[in-house]
């Protein structure tokens, strides 16, 4: 019954630890990873662009490392016009962030014997924690912070362990989908991104011919395709006859532009904020001419959208089957195939020497940029023969089509999760009450 809820307050319930402030001379480009807030997803750690500190001063910094399922709040950040590093921000320490070392701007969270570790999570993901929390925050329009008195003073009903669990496995287990998915896909796009890697960069089934040998993965016409040979380039050996193209040569960029003309009531907006290495967070939905003024860019079935503004950081998402009004940001290129494949452009684009490349010519403040020429410009190996093309895509176009399927039910989890949680964390629905998801 609720009544066996009882009020607590989160400083009875929680142990902590705030992280350390490292310095940037102590970070190396490899070793042991330290988590900042800039690494923080929605929900989880970004893992890919962490810092790193020596292997050796690692011990030294033992009472800050993280621990699978720790919950960590974001003490200072932005405000929530900005959701990329809002202050209050709660992340679930994943499997593997185990061990890493938390930053400053952040404390660790966890729990004590009355309350249950990812119960404590979903506590502080709730939206009366998150608007509470949002809520004491003080600082400039640029930056806030919130002090551990307030995190510490949020109070709350707190039903039996029991109780909390079964709350926590509800809603875990949805999280466990999304995540499977999230691998899922991290897989899906690997396979696809080392197949053009294999095919058109390092030209494996080509270099097995020279050797006498049967290209793998690759069935006996398209490898008939293939020239036995090499012949030099501008960039190197490419296979003979194959070519080196411009970006911009085989796909038009930024070609369709939202006009006062298109009849459309409603716009489906992405931010680049919102987008991560595929993955589109949020899309916010607007009334037609209240939309920002950076919402102009409008989307073809296959076009790889890639953000000019930091681009290192793997701003991308592929788009599939894209609403007739869903537009994005200016701050993104636009890429759609003009006579190769859609799948060949994205992996193309999308492998991590591109966005090296154009982190390295990135110029700019604190939001360096490209122009959308630096990215036509970027040149690829072209076979003479497009039915090498048309054989990667017929391999790999059904892996990005299977991330993007599962994209959409990570969403129907999300907003079902989304509309549970407050439901459950009241008391206005029981665990009980609801079957095995």
């Amino acid at each position: 019954m609720k009544g066996e809820w009882e009020t607590s307050r989160l400083v009875d319930c929680v142990t902590y630890q705030k992280g350390f402030a490292f310095k940037s001379a102590d970070y190396r480009p490899s070793g042991h990873p330290i988590v900042r807030v800039s690494n923080f997803t929605d929900r989880s750690i970004d893992m890919a662009d962490c810092s790193c500190l020596d292997y050796d001063a690692v011990q030294e910094y033992n009472a800050y490392k993280l621990r699978h399922r720790d919950a960590v709040i974001a003490t200072v950040g932005s405000w929530p016009t900005n959701p990329a590093s809002v202050v209050g921000k709660t992340i679930y320490v994943p499997e593997e962030a185990d061990a890493a070392l938390l930053n400053q701007n952040a404390v660790r969270l966890r729990s004590k014997p009355n309350l249950d570790q990812r119960f404590l999570f979903y506590l502080l993901k709730q939206p009366d924690f998150q608007s509470y929390i949002v809520g004491t925050a003080q600082g400039s329009a640029s930056q806030a912070s919130i002090t551990l008195n307030d995190i510490f003073g949020f109070e709350f009903q707190r039903p039996p362990l029991a109780e909390q669990k079964a709350i926590a496995k509800i809603l875990g287990d949805l999280d466990d989908k999304i995540e499977l998915n999230r691998m899922m896909n991290t897989t899906l796009e690997a396979m696809a991104r080392a197949l053009f890697q294999s095919w058109f960069v390092d030209f494996d089934p080509v270099r097995a011919k020279l050797d006498g040998r049967e290209p793998e993965g690759m069935d006996k016409e398209t490898a008939a395709l293939l020239p036995r040979h090499f012949e030099h380039s501008a960039n190197g050996l490419i296979p003979a006859g194959w070519c080196l193209v411009a970006i911009q040569d085989v796909s038009d960029v930024n070609t369709w532009t939202l006009s006062k003309k298109d009849a459309l009531a409603t716009l489906e907006y992405i931010e680049i904020s919102e987008v991560s290495r595929g993955n589109i967070a949020n899309v916010s939905t607007y009334v037609r001419g209240e939309e920002p003024s950076r919402a102009r860019r409008r989307l073809r079935h296959g076009d790889t959208v890639l953000s000019t503004v930091r681009p290192d950081r793997g701003s991308y998402f592929l788009a599939l089957n894209p609403p007739e009004n869903r537009v994005v940001s200016t701050g993104f290129a636009v890429l759609t195939p003009s006579n190769i494949p859609w799948s060949f452009l994205h992996a193309a684009l999308t492998q991590p020497e591109v966005s090296e490349h154009l982190g390295h010519l990135a110029d700019g403040g604190a939001y360096p940029a490209v122009d959308t020429e630096i990215i036509g410009a970027i040149q690829i190996p072209l076979p003479s023969e497009l039915k090498i093309l048309e054989a990667y895509h017929r391999i790999c176009a059904p892996l990005f089509e299977q991330a993007a399927a599962n994209r959409i039910q990570t969403n129907t989890l999300a907003t079902l999760r989304d509309t549970l949680l407050p439901k459950l964390m009241s008391g206005e629905l029981r665990a009980s009450s609801l079957h095995s998801l």
